[in-house]
């Protein structure tokens, strides 16, 4: 197979889809890969370590969509991209559809094969695909809140885990799955008091045995979530429903119980931010304040630590890249469930109920087209 290795063009994106390792097995495997000029510098990697592993380097993002069957990227395709994809071309990387339409519209009319990373789904009910940059996002959300607490930075001039004689910040995670783990551990290793809110008992009490004491867990309703938000410094929204839109846990009317310069980071704005006054931002302008609450919501936030991210993401997409590259996507995706969770759209049809449903539009089903 041809496959397409493109550089990230969406803001301060600086991951690029797969590292010369995974590069290097897929050309063992017979496949052609074509790797867009300086797609991997700014995460570390050289054109020569990508010809050193069998890559071809091309010039420009219009020859790898133009040769490529497979594009493996790592966010989904921006604006600038959609006239580049050809029908039946298998794109396989994170889109989020479910929070943002005109990617969904886009995608349709190009009747593009759409993997999306963060669907592909374990019998268990794990994510493998999201699990490496939850774990960096988890951790990063914690450093970011830590650094917009400061008073420069509009927050509230707290050091997050105190100093002798003066207490630490009281930081509130919002779901207890693998980001609201992450960070929790971050935030508590720092010293900070954590409370890590979820719905699910057993998930709880799974935290509850394992974490630091510094953290409490707590059930997730609006009643203890409005009473946590009137005095914490620093919260973090880590709700996840997988190919669905986020709920909205912190309301808008609840800003006005905050202290001034609280932050909030929301995780979840990938998928439509669990915070209601969330709207994405970049890596070039990462905040906003309303209310005098501090807001980051960077949508792609491994992106400013590449070189970690390229190669966890890369260690977990690579073993499916394989599959669909030696088998085809169509009997790749027959031959494993897993993979096939993560087909959301296939020849301007959408296949996944949780796209379908975010936007009231139809769902075909997933298997009328793997026969």
């Amino acid at each position: 197979m041809k496959i397409g290795i493109p550089i990230e063009i969406k803001n301060n994106e600086n991951r690029v889809g797969m590292t010369p390792a995974g590069v290097k097995d897929l050309y063992k495997f017979g496949h052609t890969i074509y790797v867009q000029k300086d797609a991997g510098k700014a995460s570390g990697f050289s054109d020569k370590d990508y010809k050193d592993s069998g890559a071809k380097i091309v010039k420009t993002i219009e020859d790898v969509y133009a040769k490529a069957d497979m594009i493996i990227k790592v966010k989904e395709p921006v604006k600038k991209e959609y006239p580049l994809i050809k029908e039946g071309q298998i794109l396989y990387t994170y889109f989020h559809f479910a929070s943002h339409k005109p990617l969904v519209q886009a995608m349709k009319k190009r009747k593009a094969v759409c993997i999306a990373y963060e669907t592909v789904e374990e019998e268990d009910g794990s994510l493998p695909l999201l699990v490496p940059m939850s774990e960096v996002a988890g951790r990063m959300a914690i450093q970011q809140g830590a650094k917009y607490l400061e008073r420069p930075m509009l927050g509230k001039g707290i050091l997050l885990g105190g100093v002798p004689g003066v207490p630490p910040a009281d930081v509130l995670i919002l779901g207890g799955g693998i980001v609201g783990t992450q960070a929790a551990k971050m935030a508590a290793g720092l010293g900070a008091n954590v409370t890590v809110m979820d719905i699910n008992l057993q998930r709880l009490r799974y935290l509850s045995d394992v974490m630091a004491p510094n953290v409490t867990t707590l059930y997730s309703n609006e009643y203890n979530i409005r009473k946590m938000v009137r005095y914490v410094d620093l919260v973090v929204g880590a709700v996840l429903i997988p190919g669905a839109k986020a709920p909205q846990l912190i309301t808008r009317d609840m800003l006005k119980i905050m202290e001034p310069g609280t932050v909030l980071v929301d995780v979840a704005v990938d998928q439509g931010g669990c915070i209601e006054t969330c709207k994405p931002t970049t890596h070039a302008k990462p905040t906003f304040v309303i209310d005098d609450v501090v807001h980051y919501c960077v949508a792609n936030m491994p992106g400013a630590v590449p070189y970690t991210s390229t190669i966890a993401l890369t260690n977990a997409t690579f073993p499916f890249a394989l599959q669909l590259a030696n088998k085809g996507w169509k009997k790749a995706c027959h031959d494993n469930p897993v993979l096939r969770k993560g087909l959301n759209m296939v020849d301007g049809h959408i296949v996944y109920d949780a796209v379908a449903e975010a936007f009231n539009m139809k769902s075909s089903d997933v298997n009328s087209f793997l026969s």
